[in-house]
């Protein structure tokens, strides 16, 4: 696969804490709309676009719902809880070692991205504080509602690709919580395509997808690097 110049990064549940805020908004959004629906089945829906997302859950449970006014609505409602939460949230942190793996990408060359199923609203929100400044700590943020279309498909790896000037998916890792990080990261194309355990979805959850590797930590990933330098030298 050659040299790995680019590692794309989720952002709740794989590079920003999450305890279950995001299915927590969701299902506040849906309440303060008239209608209910379950935490675990909102978390099989964690990593699309929360449009889309929004759209799914009502097609599969209210369909006589599943309008363009009523996704918009609750969609909204949604953007307004999350950023309300994360505007306030004294608990909001990164992920343990996820500055370190940033810090020690960058003192090796590689490239970091971060992509999200939120808007961008609510990712500049996230990134304003932690602290994290794009061309900075991290070299690309691109968020849902940048693309046409949101995860599972290519669109926004190959965008944060065609900044970078990077034109070979096999140099690209990606590494997410969720089936969609999964997906997305194999519509692209990716080298390496990774579950972490920190977010929405377990290993044996992670496992059904067959991602290349499953870590329960980003410390992890420096190892499988390291692993593909090896190959790489070998070869």
């Amino acid at each position: 696969m050659g040299k790995i110049r680019l590692v794309v990064f989720d952002m709740a549940g794989t590079t920003v804490f999450d305890r279950g805020n995001v299915a927590d908004a969701f299902q506040q959004a849906f309440r303060a709309n008239g209608l209910e629906v379950g935490k675990e089945k909102i978390k099989t829906v964690m990593g699309w676009r929360k449009k889309d997302a929004i759209k799914k859950l009502l097609e599969q449970f209210y369909p006589e719902h599943a309008n363009a006014i009523n996704i918009e609505t609750i969609h909204t409602d949604f953007i307004n809880t999350m950023i309300r939460f994360y505007e306030t949230d004294p608990e909001l942190r990164a992920q343990p070692f996820t500055e370190e793996i940033f810090a020690q990408l960058r003192q090796q060359g590689i490239k970091i991205a971060l992509n999200t199923g939120f808007t961008r609203s609510i990712t500049d929100t996230i990134l304003k504080r932690l602290g994290w400044v794009e061309g900075k700590q991290v070299d690309v943020v691109i968020a849902s509602d940048e693309v046409e279309n949101g995860r599972p498909h290519s669109d926004m790896i190959r965008n944060i690709m065609k900044k970078l000037d990077i034109h070979d998916p096999e140099q690209v890792v990606k590494i997410g919580d969720t089936e969609v990080d999964i997906e997305e990261g194999r519509n692209a194309g990716c080298g390496i395509v990774i579950g972490v355990t920190t977010g929405a979805y377990s290993r044996e959850q992670l496992e059904l997808y067959h991602p290349d590797h499953i870590i329960d930590s980003l410390a992890d990933l420096s190892r499988i690097i390291q692993q593909q330098e090896l190959v790489n030298s070998n070869n």
